[in-house]
This record gives C-alpha cells, structure tokens and sequence, in this order.
C-alpha cells in the first residue's frame, strides 16, 4: 500500500511539473509572439514614417531641379543629404520644351521616385480668354467670332486656335490673336503652336480631395425644395453640394449615358435671383466652412465620375457663399459632360475662384465637353468661372429663342475645339468674356488646374506629377 501510494504520489508530482513546464513553454511561446508582433508593428511604423519621409525627400529633389532651371544651372542634383535623407534628382528636355523631372528620395531602406513634367509661365491656357487647341487636327477648323452692332463678340484677353481664326462683322479681340493657321478678319501671330494640358498625367481619379460618387455611398432618396426627388447625403458631406438624378429634370438627362449630379444645396433656401444680377443667388455652402458642418471642403478638388449641371428650372443664379477673407477656391472635375444652364457668380471677385474640367470618358464618345445654354428658357447670361474642356465647347439653345447674349468672366478653354455656333437668321447671339487674369499673373492659386505653357519663359513650374517605379 505504502509503496502504491508512494508511485501515485511520485507519478502526481510528475505530472504536475509536465503541466508546469507545458504552461512555461505556451507563455514563453506567447510571450516571444508577442515581442515578434510588436517589432514587427514597430517595424512597419518606422517603415511608414521613412516611406513618406523619402516622398519628402523626392519633392525636395523636385524643388532643386527648379531652382537650378531658374537660374541656368545644371538640372541634375547628384546625391544630395539632408536632415537623414538624400534625393538624386535630374531633369530630361521634351520636343515640345517642357521638361521631365525624375527624383528619388531615399530613407534607410525605403525609396520613393517622384516624375514630374514642368515647364515654362508663358503664354498657355490660363493665359488666354478663348483657347481651342485643335487636338483633333481637323484642317478645316475656324475659331470664330461675329455680330454687329450691340450684339457682336467682344474678348477682353487674348484669343489662340490650333488652326484658324474668323473675325466678321464688328467682333472685337482687345488682345493678341494667335493662330497655328490663318487669320481672317484682324491681325495677330500666324504659325503659332501652343501645347495643351495633359489631363491623363494628373491622375484625378486618385489624386482628387473627394471623390463624389465614393462620397454618395450612403445617399438617401428625399424630396427637395430645389426640385423634384433625388440622392442626396448629410449636410457634414463635402459633396452635400450635389443632388444626383433629380426626378424634375428627367428630360434634360435622358439622353445621357452616365449618372447626373446638379450643383445645388438641398441645406439651403431657394431663392429665384430673377433679374440674374447675384444679389439673390442660391446659395451654395461648403462643408466645414464659415461655420458649417463637416471637413473642410474649401481649396480641394471635386472628382465626378458622371455629368455636371448648373441648371435648376426654379432659379436663374447660383454663388457659393461663405464668410471667408482669403475667398473660397475649388476645382470640380469631371469625367464626363458640364452644362451650364444657370448663371454662377463669385461672392468676391478679388479672392474667389472655381474651375471646371471636362475630361473624356474612353467609354462614352460624347464626354469631355462644356455645354453652354439653357435648353428650353434661355437663362444662361453670366458666369464667373475657370473652364476647361478636354474635347469640346458646344452651345445649347443660344439662339433666337435662347439666351440673346453670354458674359464670362475668366477664360473658356478647349482641348480640342469651341463650336458654338450662334448665328441664327440675321441675329446674332452675343459672347463676351472678360479675361480673369489671376491665374496667369500668379495672384490666384487654384486647387491642381492642368497647366500648359509656353515654352519660351525662363520661369518654370510643375505641370503633373506622379509616383513611377522605384529607380
């Protein structure tokens, strides 16, 4: 007995130091996880950090190659140290004079390339009231301009076409006509090639601040006082700015081939503007501006994989309001079509700026164009606006039953061609912009516009960039 119980008692003490060393070696076994999966979280953070501090150190490389195009000096940085990083930037010269700058910036064992195309402040499109670039090469192209009397053209800038310029009746151009053809009507520079933005290279679809349709995720599907039912979002969304398919306006967008997005605000009065002055224009209000809720949605870029409207059958005006000194600035581009049925006012024309681009959609062949005019009342008169369109400019409905004259004030650009015909009859409609010099003279910086430039200046900046393979 003694001696079984003694066996018992040895074999229970046996088993419970296999329990103790068993649970020893499942701590120890945690317990070196866990140091692993904490060195490692460590180690991805540390990576992380150098990841964006070698970006840092491409933009810088970026930055010297500038400085040293400015002053004459070789482009090319060799390896340069800084503050624990170093950049190898160089600079190679294109046909059309612009130029492609390659940097990588280097943090311990993480590397970032950066490609940039920059080239010379001169003579682009932000530098012209009308630019029609021709991209299409169509031989026969003429850009042209007419009326008489109180209802012909008049241009306060200067006017480029990739191939023609027609000036008949009394258009007045109070500026210099540029022309890669010839010019009929008045004199200018003939021969003239001037580039066009690279809207692929800007990357909008993933480099924009919001991405609308993204932002439309969690859309809701209410009645409004704007018009008619439609997708709307909570007022803390940046894109709140967009009602999406409006039922009222069902006629106008039939046609399309895309979803339909309305520059209006659901989160404000309805007011008519009825004599198209701005004073009562609706109200357009950004998120986490002046006071309203959400991010801040001044100073960013609006991406929208659709069609953009300004065009309410209850109003004739829209303006963003705001309460900002330095103004609001905002880039709304769009891969698809704008129309422009309704009239856009600045709140303050010295600080104030909004651009429209409208890029082409490879899928949809009628994409990439600004439309101008109401297409039943006609209320389009005013705009206040940067424009750039990759294909076209058309009209809608300027004629004798449409809107009986048109005032920009900024610049209307083309990729390719501006086709608004506005002749009807012995009448004319009549066009003029007034050119919004403040992007050229530097004075305005809007929201990652697609620049093109001349090729002559000495002064350079950054036209696209984007992140390439490692070099």
């Amino acid at each position: 007995m003694k001696l079984r119980i003694r066996s018992d008692c040895a074999n229970s003490r046996g088993s419970a130091t296999l329990v103790a060393v068993v649970a020893v070696a499942v701590l120890l076994g945690l317990t070196g996880a866990m140091l692993a999966v904490t060195h490692r979280t460590q180690g991805e953070r540390v990576a992380s950090v150098d990841r964006h501090r070698s970006l840092y150190a491409a933009n810088s490389g970026i930055a010297h190659v500038l400085t040293n195009l400015h002053s004459g000096a070789d482009p090319a940085t060799g390896v340069t140290e800084f503050a624990g990083a170093n950049y190898d930037a160089a600079a190679a010269a294109n046909d059309d004079g612009t130029f492609t700058i390659t940097s990588t910036g280097v943090v311990r064992a993480e590397r970032v390339t950066l490609e940039a195309v920059v080239g010379g402040v001169g003579s682009g499109v932000y530098h012209n009231a009308i630019f029609a670039g021709n991209t299409d090469g169509d031989p026969l192209y003429t850009l042209a301009l007419g009326g008489s009397g109180q209802q012909a053209d008049h241009v306060e800038g200067d006017i480029y076409s990739g191939q023609h310029v027609d000036l008949t009746g009394d258009a007045d151009i109070d500026g210099t006509i540029r022309a890669q053809g010839l010019i009929s009507g008045g004199t200018g520079e003939s021969g003239v090639s001037l580039p066009v933005p690279d809207l692929p290279a800007m990357d909008y679809e993933n480099t924009s601040d919001f991405d609308v349709g993204a932002l439309f995720s969690d859309a809701f599907y209410a009645r409004d006082d704007a018009g008619g039912s439609a997708y709307q979002v909570e007022e803390s969304n940046p894109a709140h700015i967009f009602r999406k398919n409006p039922s009222d306006r069902s006629s106008d967008t039939s046609s399309t081939q895309k979803d339909d997005y309305f520059l209006e605000d659901p989160y404000e009065d309805l007011t008519r503007d009825s004599g198209s002055t701005g004073e009562d224009a609706y109200a357009i209000s950004l998120s986490g501006v002046s006071g309203a809720p959400g991010v801040d949605g001044n100073n960013k870029v609006y991406f929208i994989d659709g069609n953009l409207w300004l065009h309410n059958i209850k109003v004739f005006s829209m303006k963003i309001k705001h309460a900002e000194a330095n103004g609001v600035k905002v880039t709304f581009v769009v891969k698809g079509n704008i129309y422009f049925s309704d009239n856009l006012f600045y709140q303050d024309t010295d600080t104030d700026g909004v651009a429209f681009i409208a890029m082409k959609d490879d899928t949809v062949e009628d994409s990439g164009n600004i439309y101008f005019g109401d297409p039943v009342f006609g209320t389009l008169e005013q705009m206040h606006a940067f424009m750039y369109a990759e294909n076209n400019f058309h009209d809608n409905n300027l004629d004798a039953n449409g809107s009986a004259q048109v005032h920009l004030y900024g610049n209307m650009t083309a990729g390719n061609q501006v086709l608004i015909q506005r002749d009807y009859g012995d009448q004319h409609s009549r066009l003029t912009v007034d050119f919004d010099d403040r992007i050229a003279t530097g004075s305005l910086e809007m929201p990652r516009l697609p620049l093109a430039v001349s090729t002559t200046s000495e002064n350079y900046q950054v036209l696209s960039w984007r992140r390439i393979a490692n070099q």
